[in-house]
């Protein structure tokens, strides 16, 4: 995963806090190690990646279904969204390979000259697939097993999957780059927290802030849509790849000018 975890501080004192150029020079060298991972390596870790922030899916649609008709719609709204944040937290604890953080990290190492665009190019192209197909995976196990239990009703996945393609391409872009941006701070922020407490109040205040607006997140989104696909709730292959192709471009966008090149702009050393 991207997120370098900060090392606790000593017994009874409180770690330093780091400065721009200090967080800049922690997310260089998260992005060169994975940049110069093998291909198999970065695989299994989007793999990893992509079922794990699936969890967040079921438990939101458990939410939903428990919540739905029975609490107001903005509380049943905030429950959902706090549960939006959990599958994100197990993947930055778990320091798997998720690519709407590659996005940032990633362009960091390409825009100091340290690394290529084609070597840049490689990492996204492998982390996405890996994290696609595991999203897949997770999103076709809820579909068979969440309503069997009893815990989710089908609707629920066709509610969020219906928010997720039923837009504009541009609306979708746009939502999308605002996604990618905020995971892009994630990043950046999680890099600075100093213990790995306020790393979860990080992960959890942005991811939260995602699913709470209802923004388009390519990995989390796919679990999401595939559901519904899946549970046939209305939701087509086409609309998933409709999906697909707009938040990807939106994540990318986001990340990369938002995030990596602002922030480069101002942590980087002096010439």
């Amino acid at each position: 995963m991207t997120a370098t975890l900060a090392q606790s501080a000593g017994k009874g004192e409180q770690a330093p806090k780091k400065g721009p150029g200090q967080i800049l020079r922690s997310e260089m060298a998260e992005a060169k190690d994975a940049l110069h991972r093998s291909v198999g390596r970065l695989f299994v870790s989007g793999l990893s990646a992509g079922l794990d922030v699936g969890f967040s899916v079921l438990l939101m649609a458990t939410m939903w279904t428990e919540a739905s008709g029975r609490l107001s719609k903005p509380v049943t709204s905030m429950l959902v969204a706090a549960m939006y944040s959990v599958g994100f937290i197990f993947v930055v604890i778990g320091r798997s390979e998720l690519f709407t953080e590659q996005t940032t990290l990633a362009v960091l190492p390409v825009l100091s000259g340290k690394t290529s665009i084609v070597e840049l190019l490689r990492l996204w192209g492998v982390v996405l697939l890996s994290n696609i197909i595991g999203a897949a995976v997770i999103a076709w196990l809820i579909v068979q097993i969440a309503p069997a239990l009893g815990v989710v009703d089908e609707k629920a996945f066709g509610y969020f999957a219906g928010r997720m393609v039923f837009h504009s391409g541009g609306v979708m872009f746009c939502s999308a780059m605002l996604a990618g941006w905020l995971m892009g701070l994630l990043s950046w922020l999680v890099a600075a927290g100093r213990d790995t407490i306020s790393q979860i109040v990080i992960v959890w205040l942005i991811t939260a802030s995602i699913g709470f607006t209802g923004l388009h997140h390519v990995v989390l989104g796919t679990v999401e849509v595939l559901t519904g696909v899946f549970s046939h709730q209305g939701i087509t292959l086409s609309d998933f790849g409709r999906f697909l192709f707009f938040v990807t471009l939106g994540n990318t966008a986001g990340g990369a000018i938002f995030v990596a090149l602002i922030k480069y702009g101002h942590a980087r050393p002096e010439a």
